[in-house]
């Protein structure tokens, strides 16, 4: 695929771009590589033409050109524009590209779009990183030398005029990237479409930071593997990626806005903005929000809710589960998870596909708006009517909900929400429970490996001669050791654990509280939910009654 990049630059220097064009160069610090005499090194295969100039003579010639229109004198003016038209791999092979041929393209292109300007045409053969890629670099000076006729891309008059900076706007940039897809088109290379955003857009400035950063983490990554040790993590990702991936995973399943919402927060801790129509994410390490703009189109507005209905359409499509299970077996499977008594470790045993997990599916019912309340409804008659619609699609939403799940009367409905709230409760009792033993592992894990890495040294220490000048000179250690044999003590009765056993109970309990996490969410969103449903049944029914109230009354609401 042809892809073309811009870059603008205020050096008044044009003889550097000769340079790089014909010399190898280093990519990150951009200097030019030498050989053993310290010469510079000509890149190995490379095509250089000018137009409306002599190529080797390229920045005497523009600077003459500047001093007679009087141009380009500021410091902060742009000097010259450079342009990078680039090729896909696969067209060498597929498609017979060659160095020739690519220059060929690149001339046709700079003067169709770049009439009556100084421009510099190079193909390079060496891709970026190795990729091997053919590209051709155009630079132009940013003032035209000729009067040229006008064309469609030029806005202004005097935009065909010699004299005159080139202008680069939205449309002529558009008119450029389709010129790139004709040529490709015509010529049978490989082509995507340059004119609608990117599904997943990575800026320059992130593509080197993430190289940078990468190198950094395999330098030490590679001290750390020579230490005997291994490396906590691998591959480096930027913030931008981290939102990504993460948006991409919830994305994969959530069924609506509010779904996709609340499992980022709840999985990766990243906070979800809609405003004006547009996502923005707010990443955990971070005070500013990100549009999904800037992430891809893939990480938007319209391409995730039209992802969210896709979603939604398959699970409809499953046969329901909710049949087959009633409230009483929900609360006789959630019993058993939330007991405080740990089962038997079982490496086998899938957590996910315990049925608790999948019985409940949470739905996008929201709350009935109170208009009574609601001083914005008050003050806007428009707003007041908006809010009404929308009150009516919640009740009758809710009245489906609650003749799907067969809540015949509404003292149903709250001894569901009660039962609910009670399991709730013995979730979040078990995970303290659970989450107060790992705690108290780790800190017997640290004093018992703390006692044991230093009891060679207590050793040494009992069997020196001079126990107070080797007390002084090993004085941190030791007291670290007495620490630990005093923890021991007091908890252990003077018997030393075993440090495996210990690891091992450990990671049985973090698979444990992983089950029981999910469960305690899983409780909870049931409880939002039920509590959203009596909230708006109560709203259905014009009344604010306590749920003593609906038991002794049995109002059906079927």
């Amino acid at each position: 695929m042809a892809i073309l990049k811009h870059l603008s630059s205020k050096s008044s220097d044009y003889g550097k771009a000769l340079e790089y064009l014909m010399f190898q160069h280093n990519e990150r610090t951009q200097k030019p590589l030498l050989d053993a005499k310290g010469n510079r090194m000509l890149r190995d295969e490379y095509y250089l033409n000018g137009l409306n100039c002599d190529p080797f003579s390229f920045d005497k010639e523009c600077e003459q050109l500047n001093a007679r229109f009087h141009k380009n004198q500021k410091y902060n003016e742009v000097k010259s524009h450079h342009y990078i038209l680039s090729f896909d791999p696969k067209d060498k092979e597929n498609a017979g590209l060659t160095g020739k041929k690519a220059q060929a393209l690149g001339l046709e292109f700079a003067s169709r779009f770049f009439p009556g300007h100084q421009a510099l045409v190079c193909t390079h053969m060496d891709g970026h990183n190795g990729s091997g890629n053919i590209h051709v670099h155009i630079v132009i000076n940013s003032v035209r030398k000729l009067d040229v006729e006008p064309q469609d891309f030029m806005e202004r008059a005097c935009d065909s005029r010699a004299g005159y900076k080139h202008h680069q706007t939205r449309s002529y940039l558009t008119a450029m990237q389709t010129g790139i897809m004709e040529i490709s088109k015509r010529e049978g290379l490989h082509q995507v479409d340059l004119l609608n955003p990117a599904p997943i857009k990575i800026t320059e400035r992130e593509y080197w930071k993430n190289r940078r950063e990468q190198e950094k983490l395999d330098e030490l990554n590679a001290r750390i593997v020579a230490d005997g040790m291994k490396p906590r993590t691998t591959t480096y990702q930027t913030q931008k990626q981290f939102l990504r991936n993460a948006i991409s995973d919830i994305a994969s399943y959530a069924r609506s806005s509010e779904e996709f919402q609340s499992r980022l927060k709840e999985k990766y801790k990243i906070t979800v903005k809609l405003s004006r129509g547009r996502y923005s994410y707010l990443h955990p390490d971070r005070e500013k929000y990100i549009t999904g703009r800037k992430l891809g189109s893939n990480f938007e507005k319209d391409y995730l809710f039209a992802l969210f209905a896709e979603n939604a359409k398959a699970d409809r499509r499953k046969p329901e589960i909710t049949s087959v299970f009633s409230i009483e077996k929900i609360a006789d499977i959630a019993e058993r998870r939330t007991s405080s008594v740990l089962p038997e470790y079982n490496p086998s045993y899938d957590y996910p596909s315990d049925p608790v997990a999948i019985l409940f599916i949470r739905s996008d019912l929201r709350l009935v708006v109170d208009l009574q309340t609601n001083i914005k409804a008050q003050q806007s008659a428009a707003y007041a009517q908006k809010v009404k619609l929308s009150n009516l699609k919640e009740m009758a939403k809710t009245v489906c909900y609650i003749q799907e799940h067969g809540y015949d009367t509404r003292g149903n409905l709250a001894d569901a929400l009660d039962g609910i709230t009670g399991k709730l409760a013995n979730a979040r009792k078990t995970l303290r429970q659970t989450e107060n033993r790992i705690k108290e592992l780790n800190e017997q894990i640290h004093y018992v490996g703390q006692y044991q890495s230093l009891k060679a040294l207590h050793a040494q220490f009992v069997k020196s001669r001079n126990k107070k000048q080797f007390r002084e000179a090993h004085r941190p250690d030791l007291e670290l050791y007495d620490a630990g044999m005093k923890y021991i003590k007091n908890h252990f009765d003077g018997k030393v654990p075993s440090l495996k056993s210990l690891k091992a109970e450990r990671d049985q309990l973090l698979q444990m509280k992983d089950a029981q996490y999910g469960t305690y969410h899983y409780f909870q969103d049931y409880q939002k939910e039920l509590r959203t449903v009596s909230s708006n049944v109560d709203a259905i029914l014009g009344k604010d009654r306590s749920q003593k109230q609906d038991r002794q009354k049995e109002q059906d609401i079927s």
